[in-house]
């Protein structure tokens, strides 16, 4: 199921090509209302999801990238070795991959994760997010049906 990897080559550079296109035309900290709950604003991520750890002195970018290689590692091997019929379980790994690489980039690169979509409602807002993230979580959440026997044959659940 390697022929999957398009995808997450495709999540990669749309996730990277938005990152340099908003650091190029923002400051830190900047915010552009798009849409009535939306805007985007340039934020710095040194932590994990959530800002998880991002106050932790430094070391936590060395932890999370290293995480980071050792999870697309096993991916990698996981997407090796799923069966054809194994098509959904493909789908929610490359996502998964291409946006795990995405924020390993910007931690080695930066020693921060570049997060730009900001969604909000009143004064409470969601801790900023960006393509990578959002192609994980999509990812997650398809492994999560996939658990449940969505997208598997009749004949593949009974086996």
């Amino acid at each position: 199921m390697l022929k999957w990897l398009w995808l997450s080559l495709l999540v990669l550079i749309l996730d990277q090509a938005s990152k340099l296109a908003i650091d190029a035309t923002m400051q830190l900290y900047d915010s552009i209302p798009l849409l009535p709950y939306f805007n985007l604003t340039y934020a710095h991520n040194t932590g994990a999801a959530f800002s998880f750890l991002a106050k932790a002195g430094g070391w936590q970018r060395w932890l999370f990238a290293g995480l980071a290689l050792v999870m697309s590692g096993i991916i990698g091997v996981w997407l090796a070795r799923l069966q054809k019929h194994e098509t959904l379980l493909a789908v929610a790994l490359s996502l998964v991959l291409g946006g795990a690489i995405g924020n390993l980039i910007d931690r080695v690169a930066y020693g921060y994760v570049i997060d730009f979509l900001d969604v909000y409602y009143k004064d409470w807002h969601w801790p900023a997010f960006n393509i990578a993230d959002s192609a994980i979580c999509i990812g997650v959440g398809l492994m999560v049906l996939e658990s449940f026997g969505v997208g598997r044959k009749e004949a593949d659940v009974l086996q």
